[in-house]
Formats: C-alpha cells, sequence, structure tokens
C-alpha cells in the first residue's frame, strides 16, 4: 500500500440515513484497502426537516454500538474499529448532545453544520433564487454561531461542506473570498482546543480538492491548529481511503507531519 494514511476516520454505513451499505461490508472492503484502523461516524442529526427523499436522520444508538463491538471483535486481528459519531449542529441541541455523550462511550465525535436555519445545501432550494456567494457566506455564519453555541465535539467536519452542492460548486469559491469569517471560524475552533477534518469527500464529488479546501488547511495550522483527522465521508466501499494519497501530500504541503486519531476521545498523533 503506497499511501501514508492507513486509518480513516469518517465513514458510514446502514445506520446512517443515506447509506444502504452492511457495517460488515465497509470493514471488509477497509481490510482489502490495506487499512490499519477505521472509525465509523455515523449520523444524528436530530430536529431535520423533512426531505424529498424522506430521509430519517434519527440514530439507533444502541443497536449501532452493538453491531460495531460485534463486528470489531471479529475483525480484531486484521483490522482496528472505532465508534464515533456525526453531530449535525444546530444551536439549540447543546443540551441534548451534552446528554447523550455522558451516557455514551464514543472514541470520536465529529460536529458538523448540514442544516443552515432549516436548510440543508445538499438539496437545491437552499440556493434557489438567491446569490450563490450569499448562501455559502450565510453556511460559514452558521458554523460560527454553532461552535459558540457548543463545544462538545472534538474535531469540525468538512468546514467548506457547502460548496459541494453550490450550482458552480467551488469554481468561484476560495479561501481569500470568504478570508475573514473562515478565518474567525478556525480561531474559535482553535481556542476551544479543537481540531478539524481533512475531509477527501471534494475529490469523490468532482471539486479537485477536500473539504476545507487546501488554503483553508494551511491557514488553520498557521493559526496554531494541531488537531487534524483524515475521512473520506465514505457511504459506499468504493469510496474508503478515497484520494488518501492526495490528502498525505495536502497535509505536507501545509506543514503537518502527522494526522490524528481518535481513542475514548483522546487525539493520538501519527506520523506521516
Amino acid at each position: 500500500m503506497d499511501r501514508q494514511i492507513l486509518w480513516d476516520c469518517h465513514m458510514h454505513s446502514s445506520f446512517s440515513a443515506d447509506s444502504d451499505t452492511p457495517m460488515e461490508v465497509m470493514i471488509h472492503r477497509a481490510v482489502e484497502t490495506g487499512l490499519q484502523g477505521i472509525t465509523f461516524t455515523e449520523h444524528l442529526d436530530p430536529d431535520y426537516p423533512v426531505t424529498p427523499d424522506n430521509l430519517d436522520f434519527s440514530l439507533d444508538i444502541p443497536a449501532y454500538k452493538e453491531k460495531l463491538a460485534e463486528l470489531s471483535d471479529i475483525y480484531k486481528d486484521k483490522i482496528q474499529v472505532r465508534f464515533g459519531i456525526e453531530l449535525g449542529l444546530q444551536m439549540h441541541l447543546g443540551e441534548y448532545f451534552d446528554s447523550l455523550l455522558s451516557q455514551t462511550p464514543f472514541d470520536f465525535v465529529i460536529g458538523s453544520s448540514h442544516l443552515v436555519h432549516g436548510y440543508d445545501p445538499y438539496y437545491s432550494e437552499f440556493f434557489e433564487g438567491r446569490k450563490e456567494f450569499l448562501c455559502y457566506m450565510e453556511y460559514f455564519e452558521s458554523i460560527l454561531e454553532n461552535i459558540s453555541a457548543y463545544d462538545g465535539f472534538d474535531v469540525y467536519g468538512h468546514i467548506d461542506y457547502v460548496v459541494r452542492y453550490g450550482p458552480n460548486k467551488n469554481r468561484e469559491y476560495s479561501y481569500g473570498r470568504y478570508k475573514d469569517i473562515l478565518d474567525e471560524i478556525l480561531k474559535k475552533l482553535i481556542s476551544m482546543g479543537k481540531g478539524i477534518e481533512l475531509n477527501t469527500g471534494g475529490y469523490h464529488y468532482g471539486l479537485g480538492e477536500p473539504n476545507p479546501c487546501t488554503a483553508v488547511i494551511r491557514r488553520y495550522r498557521e493559526l496554531g491548529g494541531e488537531i487534524i483527522t483524515i475521512g473520506a465521508d465514505a457511504h459506499t466501499p468504493d469510496k474508503i481511503a478515497c484520494a488518501f494519497d492526495k490528502a498525505a501530500s495536502v497535509l505536507e504541503a501545509c506543514g503537518f507531519r502527522y494526522y490524528t486519531i481518535f481513542k475514548d476521545r483522546k487525539p493520538e498523533f501519527i506520523s506521516l
């Protein structure tokens, strides 16, 4: 295996509303890919609005935990499998999330903004009749609102998620165009002791960049950020460890000599 990154710390299975892939299929593919370890980060988005495709972003955590423990034991001699979650942040959910995390021993918690004041950019209605620049700006402003309201996560997920779905995707997007708000987000996360992720989903969404883009990752490092996890955001087995060779190059170009994984909510740093 020629890639330098051997852990995929953001993936989903059929426990997430937007995946149909059984957990064991994902694990089997990760073993085939040569990874040393993976972390499942199933979606939990409370108060998610009704979607055109009727997805339900609740999560059966006891069933998820039980299945992961079973398969982790089965595959323990082939790969490490860790227990994570991706929380869909909204300003009013802090007390709910605190209660959940106090009762459930996750290894890793991603905090992500999927909804912008009730709308998910995944669906085109978020952009209808509006300027793309303002839609992106509102998304970034919502991140700042969410992380100011809640700090119970370990790493903030795919900071520029919104550009995956914009009418022009990232053709008119750059760190420089949104520098002030992105810097505010990064400085806030660093002051909170939180990491970010390099999400290679941007490559399989056709952006030619990770999420967030390389310039944002570089800026995070320049500002003193140290914690960075790597995940392909795979919902199907073919996307596991997608573009991890590119991710290693991005990390090195941005000044990182390591990446981060989590166990029992504690960071572990692995040299590239």
